[in-house]
C-alpha cells in the first residue's frame, strides 16, 4: 500500500470519513520527501492547480498529529514542521537542516534512559520525543567540498 493509501486507512480505522479534501491532503504530505510545513503543501497544491484552503490543511494536519500518522517537529529555528510517521511504532527523526531529509530512528536504548531520569527525579513518564538535527552524509560531503574548494580557491590549509 502506497503512503497516500496508508493515510487514507489511518484515519477510516479512527472512524473519520476519508472526505476529497482529506485524501487531497494525504495525497499532498504523502508526496513530500523529508519534513514539510503546511505551507509546503499550499504551494504544492498551487503548483498541481488544487484548490484547497489553508484552514483545510492545517485542520487535516491537526487530525493527522492526532492519528500519529505525521509527527510535529520542532526545528532549532523556533519554527515547526511535519514529518510522515509509522503511527504504530515508537521512533525518533534525524533531520538534515540542510535539505530537510529525514530518517526515522528506533528507540533503542532510549527508553531504559528515559524510564531512569524519570524515576531519579520522581515523575511517572508519560511520553517522550526526541529530535536530533545536523547534516545528512549527502549534505555533509557537500559541504565538505564546498569548504574544501574554498580554501583551496584561497590557498590557504586545511589542518587535520
Amino acid at each position: 500500500m502506497n503512503q497516500t493509501g496508508r493515510i487514507i486507512q489511518a484515519l477510516e480505522r479512527a472512524g473519520y470519513q476519508a472526505t476529497p479534501n482529506r485524501r487531497l491532503v494525504a495525497q499532498l504530505v504523502a508526496a513530500t520527501g523529508g519534513h514539510f510545513t503546511a505551507a509546503d503543501l499550499l504551494e504544492r497544491g498551487r503548483l498541481e492547480r488544487v484548490n484547497i484552503g489553508r484552514a483545510t490543511v492545517f485542520r487535516a494536519l491537526d487530525l493527522l498529529t492526532d492519528l500519529r500518522v505525521v509527527e510535529r517537529l520542532d526545528l532549532p529555528s523556533g519554527s515547526h514542521a511535519y514529518v510522515v510517521c509509522d503511527p504504530d511504532e515508537h521512533h525518533h527523526h534525524l533531520v538534515c537542516s540542510s535539505c530537510g531529509h529525514s530518517e526515522d530512528v528506533a528507540d533503542g536504548e532510549l527508553a531504559r534512559l528515559v524510564d531512569e531520569i524519570g524515576r531519579r527525579h520522581g515523575y511517572q513518564i508519560e511520553a517522550h520525543r526526541l529530535e536530533l538535527f545536523g547534516l545528512c552524509p549527502a549534505c555533509a560531503t557537500a559541504a565538505t567540498a564546498a569548504a574544501g574548494g574554498a580554501t583551496a580557491a584561497t590557498g590557504e590549509e586545511t589542518v587535520h
